[in-house]
């Protein structure tokens, strides 16, 4: 181990601070340090006018070089001596072949390799640079490539969200068209209670009415047997009668009693016939007899058309149009307000999907297609020949007006909401929800609604209004529509500040299930 350690120090002192390699031609210098020649002139270059010691940095003031023969022979002593290379400086690697430092780095091999490795013939044409210079490049690498790695996590993170965000519009979009269904199915299953109540209760009526004409008609069919019994008896006596006695003035009484007999092939009185339909099932017809006498009333004649009806119906249930659950929409819309149509007392946000009732009176223009004296707002997208779905936040207002109007209606002066006058509208005033019809129709509301969904069917004709807060229908307008409609907004008077909270359109869909409106 002492051997070795010796051995180590002998290098040292005969190996040159610049090349690493024993000395060649040593010279010394003003501090005392010494080089190879070559070494020494290549590092200083032939006309810089400063030189520093390339191991101490002290400054050089003249260029004077000191052969130091003593240094060379001592380096002949150990090269002959044949001293074992000295491994590398302890936690660093070290070439395998030369047991020297890996200081260099040849960038054909792209390997680190040592400074005799440099020298020797494997790697004399390569290009040879400093190892922490290569490492550098090498770190430069890294960084770019680590810099478009990240790029490209950042990227697929972002498309991570959008399709999260996607998921889960089309999932609150799944929500409204099943809350849609649920309140279409209701509203039909309504209907046809309905009509079955409507057609059972016509049907009784026809059965009684088919039991009295069946009472009245057998007393009179009695009484005509009970005469026609009675004539029988005095013809068949008047047969029994010798020949003159028949004879004798009596024959004109026999053509009289004749003459009251009924036709035998007359119908009963007052009955109706039972034909056959084309389905093989017997029918009766609107009425049937012989004279003036056996023809059906006219509450005879209502009734059985009404049973001919019936039969149509419950073979082929179709509700009227009045009577039809909405559609599904197509399309669920992203409403926004129009500055253009707002009263100026009117305060729209930023984003313009609410609005609420100001203190003044703003100094805005006074288009022709702004509201004023009303404080109404319009939505800015106009529909037609299509179906449209979207939700307004009420929360606890006590007062406010809600649905479509056609484009056209006059935007000065005041206003009656009627669709005659081109407004579909449902309000809440003085605690009472109601349709906006020439009569106002009182709504059915079970539960306070915090948010109302609109949905315009317009090829339909419908303009339907519902809670959404317990999912419940509210009213159906019903109709004809023409020309352009656009969603319609009255936050009402502020009532003392009761009533100041705004009217915001909630994104839509958004529904039950964790979305923005419940």
């Amino acid at each position: 181990m002492a051997s070795g350690n010796l051995a180590r120090s002998f290098q040292d002192e005969v190996t040159c601070p610049i090349c690493l390699e024993y000395f060649t031609d040593p010279v010394s210098i003003e501090c005392g340090h010494n080089f190879c020649r070559a070494c020494l002139s290549q590092c200083w270059g032939e006309s810089e006018p400063n030189f520093s010691c390339p191991q101490c940095r002290e400054t050089i003031l003249q260029r004077h070089l000191r052969p130091n023969y003593q240094l060379g022979n001592l380096v002949e002593l150990v090269k002959r001596l044949r001293l074992p290379a000295g491994p590398a400086p302890e936690g660093q690697p070290g070439c395998e072949r030369h047991q020297k430092a890996l200081k260099l780095f040849c960038q054909e091999d792209q390997a680190p390799i040592c400074v005799v490795c440099d020298r020797s013939r494997a790697h004399r044409a390569h290009t040879v640079v400093p190892i922490e210079e290569a490492a550098q490049e090498c770190k430069e690498q890294i960084l770019s490539r680590l810099q478009r790695l990240r790029e490209e996590r950042d990227a697929l993170r972002g498309l991570e969200s959008d399709w999260d965000k996607e998921s889960e519009r089309l999932l609150r979009q799944t929500d409204v068209e099943r809350q849609l269904v649920g309140w279409e199915c209701k509203r039909l299953r309504q209907f046809l209670v309905e009509r079955e109540r409507l057609l059972l209760a016509r049907l009784g009526e026809l059965d009684e009415e088919i039991g009295r004409r069946r009472e009245e008609h057998a007393a009179r069919l009695g009484e005509d047997i009970s005469r026609l019994s009675a004539l029988i008896s005095e013809l068949e006596e008047k047969h029994r009668q010798p020949a003159l006695e028949l004879l004798q003035g009596r024959g004109g009484d026999v053509a009289a009693s004749c003459a009251q007999v009924p036709g035998a092939g007359a119908e009963n009185p007052g009955l109706p016939r039972r034909e056959q339909s084309p389905g093989g099932r017997d029918r009766i017809p609107g009425g049937a007899g012989c004279g003036e006498r056996t023809q059906a009333s006219p509450r005879i004649r209502r009734i059985t058309e009404l049973a001919g009806t019936s039969r149509v119906i419950e073979s082929s249930p179709r509700p009227s149009r009045q009577h039809q659950a909405p559609s599904r929409p197509s399309l669920t819309v992203d409403v926004t307000l129009d500055p253009d149509t707002a009263n100026p007392k009117l305060i729209l946000s930023e984003d313009r999907k609410s609005v609420r009732l100001g203190d003044m009176h703003q100094d805005l223009p006074d288009n022709s297609e702004r509201f004023d004296p009303c404080i109404f707002v319009l939505g800015a997208a106009g529909f037609i020949g299509t179906r449209c779905y979207w939700e307004v936040e009420v929360g606890d207002k006590t007062g406010w007006t809600l649905g479509v109007c056609r484009e056209s209606v006059s935007r000065k002066g005041k206003v009656i909401f009627t669709p005659g006058n081109g407004y579909w509208a449902v309000w809440l005033r003085d605690g009472g929800y109601k349709a906006c019809i020439s009569s106002l129709t009182p709504l059915p509301v079970s539960a306070r609604p915090s948010r109302v969904g609109v949905f315009l069917n317009y090829e339909a004709g419908e303009v339907s209004f519902y809670n959404v807060t317990d999912r419940s229908h509210l009213f159906t307008f019903t109709g004809t529509f023409s020309g352009t409609l656009r969603p319609f907004f009255c936050p009402g008077l502020n009532a003392g500040g009761t009533n100041a909270a705004p009217l915001t359109i909630c994104p839509v869909p958004a529904l039950a299930g964790g979305n923005p409106c419940p």
